[in-house]
């Protein structure tokens, strides 16, 4: 390998190096911005999630509330003691609903007003960014007016007034070192205000990268300029009026000497018609100017009022959300107090047809225990009244005594020996009856 060729390799190395440092510097400082989201995104995902904690412990609280209330509702019996206590749980847990509720709005109010706050610092952050990427148009100057030609005859012909202003917008630039967006902001806000203090509070949102320290060094350089503004046009009007002065005058010297203009006054006339012309191109530039930042500025604030606007209408949007969520809510929970209210009226009703058929039940099982007690009772007595009979019967025949008399069997009775006596032996005598006699049959039923 020659020296030129490690000459040129020890070169494209070096710049090698110098560009992965560059990389690597870029990248460390990507990192430590990354890393600060990162923290902040954390911060913010923390307080979420603490957030959300916090709301659901308070609506667990409220449900453990509307739970304990049901309960109290459903088992107690009814009395002038126990409403009192249900009205002041009720109460109670009314006055809970409705200070989550106020609780809620605040917050969603407050998270309004900081999200209005981040949209104007972004709209402003984007337009500052659209303003870096457009293209710097360079300035138009009358051919003849240039620095070059000025700057030979400025402390011959300027008036000190003029060229302070001069110096001044040479020395600090025309809109202070900040650019045309932040100034016609700082502008319209200033002006809005008339210059009073209180402005820096409605320009620290118009102008978030600037501290209230630049807004009232930019206000000073704005004095300043406005200050010698004034000057140049009062040194202005003061040249016009002595320059109108010698035009009667050299006038009335035409007149009184009757001749023609000499070539000195001809070039006069003719510096004082470019002057004239020059005066009138700066007087339509400035108006043109004013015009330009009127304009940007009556955009800027249509844009702000038609994003307040857009914020209001969105938290209107919210606002109504919210109360539609909340009758939604009442109407459930009202639905659920009824439903509720039905529930405990049935359960009253089943509870008070279960104490009448405890009660019909009871009576029929008394009753019947009182017919089973007197059957039982009857039927000892009668046991009682048989085993009685039974041992009277048996004490009689232990008392009675009698004979045995095998003949008496075949042995004929009285009755048969007397009706045998009134027949006779000859079979005469009353004769046995072969029909039985009936009694008369009545006249009265003969016919039938």
């Amino acid at each position: 390998m020659s020296a030129s060729d490690f000459l040129r390799e020890a070169e494209n190395l070096r710049r090698l190096l110098s560009k992965e440092e560059r990389e690597a510097i870029r990248r460390q400082d990507l990192r430590e911005t990354f890393s600060e989201f990162h923290e902040l995104n954390d911060q913010l995902h923390l307080r979420l999630r603490a957030d959300i904690t916090e709301a659901q412990q308070q609506l667990q609280k409220l449900k453990n509330g509307v739970f304990r209330f049901q309960r109290q509702l459903m088992d107690t019996k009814p009395s002038p003691d126990v409403v009192g206590r249900l009205k002041d749980t009720m109460t109670d847990i009314e006055t809970s609903i409705n200070m989550f509720k106020d609780t809620q709005h605040q917050s969603f109010e407050e998270l309004l007003k900081d999200e209005r706050t981040v949209w104007q610092e972004i709209g402003v952050l984007e337009r500052k960014i659209e303003a870096w990427r457009a293209p710097v148009r360079a300035e138009v100057r009358v051919p003849g007016a240039g620095p070059a030609r000025r700057s030979a005859d400025t402390h011959r012909s300027v008036p000190v007034e003029l060229a302070a202003l001069d110096s001044f917008l040479q020395r600090t630039g025309s809109r202070g070192g900040w650019d045309e967006l932040d100034h016609r902001s700082f502008l319209s806000v200033w002006t809005k205000h008339s210059g009073k203090h209180s402005f820096t509070r409605e320009a620290r949102l118009y102008l978030p990268g600037k501290s209230e320290e630049d807004l009232k060094q930019h206000e000073l350089w704005f004095l300043e300029l406005r200050r010698l503004q004034e000057k140049k046009r009062e040194a202005v009007q003061r040249w016009r009026e002595a320059k109108q002065r010698e035009r009667d005058q050299q006038r009335d010297q035409q007149d009184r000497a009757g001749a023609e203009p000499e070539p000195e006054q001809e070039r006069l006339k003719q510096e004082q018609r470019r002057r004239e012309a020059s005066e009138r191109l700066e007087n339509w530039r400035s108006r043109r100017t004013q015009e330009r930042e009127q304009e940007q500025e009556q955009r800027l604030r249509n844009q702000i009022l038609q994003r307040r606007r857009a914020k209001e209408e969105q938290r209107r949007q919210l606002e109504v959300k919210l109360r539609v969520e909340a009758l939604v809510l009442q109407k459930k929970e009202e639905e659920d107090q009824r439903l509720m209210e039905e529930e405990e009226k049935r359960r009253a009703e089943r509870e008070e047809r279960q104490r009448g058929a405890n009660e019909a039940i009871r009576r029929f099982q008394d009753r019947d225990s009182v017919r089973l007690e007197e059957k039982l009772q009857e039927k000892q007595s009668k046991e009682q009244e048989r085993w009685e009979r039974q041992r009277t019967l048996e004490k009689l025949k232990e008392k009675v005594e009698v004979s045995r008399d095998p003949s008496r069997l075949w042995r004929r009775t009285e009755v048969w020996e007397q009706r045998m006596r009134n027949i006779g032996p000859s079979g005469s005598g009353a004769a046995p009856l072969l029909h039985t006699c009936h009694r008369a049959v009545p006249a009265w039923r003969q016919d039938s």
